[in-house]
C-alpha cells in the first residue's frame, strides 16, 4: 500500500510539474510578444509622427511655390487631392494586420509622396524661387522629413520582422494563435518608386 501512495504521488508531483513548466513557458512566451507588439505599436506611432510633419508642412509649401509660379494649377490640385486623401485615411494600430486597411493607407502616402516630387520638380524651373528664403527652408524641412519617413518606415519594417518572426516560430505560435496575436503588414516600395516623376510643359 505504501508502496502504491509513493507511486501516485511521484505521478502526481511529475504531472504538477510538467504542467508549471508548460504554464510558465506560456506565460513568458505571451509576455514576449506583448513587448515585441507594443515595440510594433510604438515604431509605428513614429511613422505615423512623420507623415503629420508632412502633411502640416504641405500647404505652406503649396502657398509659397504658388504665389511665385501662378500658372501650374495641376500640379497643386494634386498635392492638395492627394493631402486631402491621406487626411481622410487613418490607419489605428489595431489595423496593422489588415492588409486592406493597410495597402489603402500606403496607396494614399505614395500619391502624396508622388505629388510632391511633382511640386518640387516644377519648382526647379522657378529661378525666383530658388531666391526665396521661405521656400528653400520648407524645401529642406520637407527634404528632411521625407528622410526621416523613409528612416522609420525601414525601423517599423525590421520590428515588424521581429514580431512576425517570433509569432510564427513554433512552438511559440501555438501561444500566440492561442491568444490572437497576428501577423503585421510590411511597408513595401510604391509600384512608381522606380520611375523619376515625369513633368510636362
Amino acid at each position: 500500500m505504501k508502496k502504491g501512495w509513493i507511486i501516485a504521488l511521484s505521478v502526481i508531483a511529475v504531472i504538477v510539474l510538467v504542467i508549471v513548466l508548460v504554464v510558465s513557458w506560456g506565460v513568458r512566451n505571451y509576455n514576449n510578444f506583448v513587448g515585441l507588439n507594443e515595440g510594433v505599436n510604438q515604431a509605428w506611432s513614429q511613422v505615423e509622427n512623420q507623415y503629420q510633419r508632412r502633411f502640416d508642412l504641405i500647404p505652406n509649401l503649396v502657398s509659397t511655390v504658388k504665389g511665385v509660379a501662378e500658372f501650374e494649377k495641376e500640379t497643386y490640385t494634386a498635392v492638395t487631392e492627394a493631402r486631402a486623401k491621406v487626411g481622410q485615411i487613418r490607419l489605428s494600430a489595431d489595423q496593422l494586420g489588415d492588409p486592406q486597411a493597410f495597402q489603402k493607407f500606403q496607396q494614399a502616402q505614395d500619391g502624396l509622396s508622388s505629388a510632391l516630387s511633382r511640386l518640387l520638380v516644377v519648382s526647379e524651373n522657378y529661378p525666383q524661387l530658388k531666391a526665396n528664403e521661405n521656400f528653400l527652408q520648407l524645401q529642406a524641412q520637407l527634404e528632411g522629413t521625407e528622410n526621416r519617413i523613409s528612416v522609420e518606415r525601414m525601423k517599423f519594417n525590421q520590428v515588424v520582422q521581429d514580431y512576425n518572426t517570433q509569432i510564427k516560430r513554433f512552438p511559440a505560435a501555438i501561444i500566440a494563435n492561442f491568444t490572437g496575436f497576428k501577423e503585421k503588414q510590411y511597408f513595401a516600395a510604391a509600384e512608381s518608386a522606380q520611375q523619376a516623376p515625369k513633368v510636362e510643359f
